[in-house]
């Protein structure tokens, strides 16, 4: 890795570049992406991957059928990829695919991503949405995310009493 070598943010043209081999990749399918973790929070190294959420419709099920559905995306970038990795930063693509329905269901993931994404792209405002109805949901709760120096947690209802379902 070269000394001072720069770190991905999200103006970065790299993520210009990988926006735009997305849309090559998927077309009118693509929906929504959202840059998260250390890049979109600006804390990224040098080393750090790109973490990545894709709302794409009509994919195949099963997570690996998804995974081989970007294997374009990241053939379109290996250039880029090699370049950065000659500036220092040696970085890979992250990415997590979900359909427009998969996004109506609350997970750990998208907990973060009410505090962390940075929307790329948001045909329709779907994935904006459902982000802000989950916050409300988080407010109505009194939810948390708790960090513990770089870590963190999700203290999803503060007043919980033992025996109590919640419901986000």
């Amino acid at each position: 890795m070269a000394a001072g070598a720069a770190s991905l943010t999200p103006e970065h043209p790299f993520i210009s570049a990988v926006l735009a081999a997305m849309k090559a990749t998927y077309g009118e399918r693509l929906r929504s992406v959202a840059l998260f973790g250390s890049v979109a929070r600006r804390t990224a190294r040098p080393g750090s991957d790109v973490d990545l959420f894709l709302v794409v419709a009509d994919l195949p099920r099963g997570r690996r059928a998804r995974l081989q559905s970007f294997d374009p995306v990241e053939a379109r970038l290996a250039d880029a990829i090699a370049e950065l990795a000659r500036g220092g930063i040696h970085t890979e693509l992250s990415p997590v695919l979900r359909t427009p329905e998969d996004i109506r269901t609350a997970s750990p993931l998208m907990l973060d991503l009410t505090e962390d994404a940075v929307i790329l792209e948001d045909r329709d405002g779907i994935l904006a949405a459902a982000l802000d109805d989950l916050r409300a949901r988080l407010r109505r709760s009194g939810a948390r995310r708790i960090w513990r120096g770089s870590e963190w947690y999700w203290d999803l209802k503060p007043d919980y009493k033992r025996g109590e379902i919640i419901r986000l």
